[in-house]
């Protein structure tokens, strides 16, 4: 598989909708994990991300323009132990709660599908990291209605042991812009991962649509000690 440059990527697409990307950092010290929301919407738009705990939640910038918060206010991080759990939705809380009673990220999510938002469908993608003894492994999913049809559900796992130093995968809910929206097709893309936490987050945030952008999170997680740092980017401020 070629590996794609993460701002051509994002910079030749202007609604990928949302996005999540994980891999190793380039000197190959850190876990990395990136989400960014995009909308079209002013309640899409309408949005800010804040901490919470040891994650984040989405948040409406201005209450009062806020219709309706079903598919767009949740928690898209959180941490369990020495997982970290980064989605698109409200799957995050289902994830956490089937590995807190002893299942797999994969198994958590049996008990989920596509988001009802006919006739786009969004995906539900999901990530989680695991950092534990100086060992790093991630997984990543998507939820997708067949080709357009909420009739049946197609469930996409796919799982990266010892991940190469500059190398991540990026997964994102659309294709490209268009109505109804298509959504994502194929394995995460393999991208590079470059620079320390603050140059990788502007790069991330520049390469964005100006007209589409949201919120962006980034977090590296030092694999040898588990020392964590975060950056958030709000287009709202």
């Amino acid at each position: 598989m070629e590996k794609k440059n993460l701002a051509n990527e994002l910079s030749a697409n202007s609604y990928p909708g949302r996005g999540i990307v994980i891999g190793r950092s380039a000197e190959g010290k850190s876990a990395v994990t990136a989400y960014f929301i995009m909308g079209r919407s002013e309640n899409s738009r309408n949005r800010v991300f804040v901490t919470e705990g040891e994650g984040i939640r989405t948040q409406a910038h201005d209450p009062a323009k806020l219709v309706d918060p079903s598919l767009i206010i949740y928690a898209p991080v959180c941490v369990l132990g020495d997982r970290t759990i980064v989605t698109n939705g409200d799957q995050t809380d289902t994830i956490y709660d089937g590995l807190s009673e002893g299942k797999t990220f994969e198994q958590s999510l049996r008990s989920r599908e596509f988001e009802p938002d006919e006739p786009n469908y969004t995906p539900r993608i999901s990530g989680m990291l695991t950092v534990k003894n100086g060992v790093f492994s991630y997984d990543m999913s998507i939820l997708k209605s067949n080709e357009g049809d909420p009739g049946a559900c197609s469930r996409y796992l796919f799982s990266y042991d010892n991940p190469k130093a500059g190398e991540g995968r990026f997964i994102h809910t659309y294709m490209q812009d268009g109505s109804p929206l298509k959504s994502f097709e194929g394995e995460p893309k393999l991208v590079e991962i470059d620079g320390d936490i603050d140059s990788f987050t502007t790069l991330l945030w520049n390469s964005l649509n100006e007209a589409n952008k949201v919120s962006l999170f980034v977090r590296y997680i030092d694999i040898a000690t588990g020392k964590v740092s975060t950056k958030i980017v709000n287009k709202n401020q």
